[in-house]
This record gives C-alpha cells, sequence and structure tokens, in this order.
C-alpha cells in the first residue's frame, strides 16, 4: 500500500508546491492510516486542515485501497 500512497502523493505535490507548499509523507499504518508532513506555506496556512481532508486524504481514499484516514504530523 505504501508505494501507491507515495504515488498518489508524488502526483499531488505540484498543487501544494505551486502555491509554496508541500507535502512528506512519514508513514502508512496496517490500519489504513497514512502519516504526512506539511511543509512550507502549507505548515503554517490557517486552511491546511481542509487542504489535507479535502484535497489529499479524498485522493487517496479513491485510489488506493485501505486508505481509512490521513493525518498530519509535526
Amino acid at each position: 500500500m505504501r508505494k501507491d500512497v507515495e504515488r498518489i502523493i508524488n502526483n499531488l505535490r505540484p498543487a501544494l508546491q505551486g502555491d509554496g507548499g508541500d507535502i512528506e509523507l512519514v508513514s502508512v499504518s496496517r490500519t489504513g492510516v497514512v502519516k504526512v508532513k506539511l511543509r512550507g506555506a502549507c505548515a503554517h496556512c490557517p486552511m491546511s486542515s481542509i487542504t489535507l481532508k479535502n484535497f489529499v486524504e479524498k485522493h487517496l481514499k479513491k485510489e488506493v485501497p485501505g486508505v481509512t484516514e490521513v493525518v498530519s504530523v509535526q
């Protein structure tokens, strides 16, 4: 599952980088919880939780069977 998650995150990165941000994959658990670090502008953006859930999590759940949640870690 990790390779599929990495592939999707790499596909999403240009959209985040276009706004001065970035995303780094930290881990993928057996239960489908994906942990990421938001970088750059995304790390301090008040809209980052919306971006995380409505953009990153939405795409990962759609494309990678087994993903249950995406959470941001420091």
